[in-house]
């Protein structure tokens, strides 16, 4: 493959990676369900380790009666994928 066509393939998926991340908008905050399949854990164990303040998280009003659940945020999150659960 000759330097050129290396160039132009490199700006064609730069300009496609581009797209993607101006697509997907960044939510405030997260239910435990949207968390866990961002990790690929179970529901269960995001809602476990909030639990257990293994990740900062708060609980919030859901919508469905008294009960409330657990909300955690972008930036928990990108915590989360970089440095990993807090120790219990």
């Amino acid at each position: 493959m000759k330097e050129e066509e290396l160039f132009q393939r490199l700006e064609r998926i730069e300009l496609l990676l581009e797209n993607l991340t101006d697509n997907m908008s960044a939510k405030e905050f997260y239910s435990t369900s949207e968390v866990a399949e961002m990790l690929g854990r179970a529901e269960f164990t995001v809602r476990e380790w909030c639990r257990h303040g293994r990740i900062l998280a708060e609980k919030r009003p859901c919508g469905r009666g008294r009960n409330k659940e657990w909300m955690i945020s972008h930036d928990e999150v990108q915590r989360i994928r970089n440095e990993g659960l807090l120790p219990l």
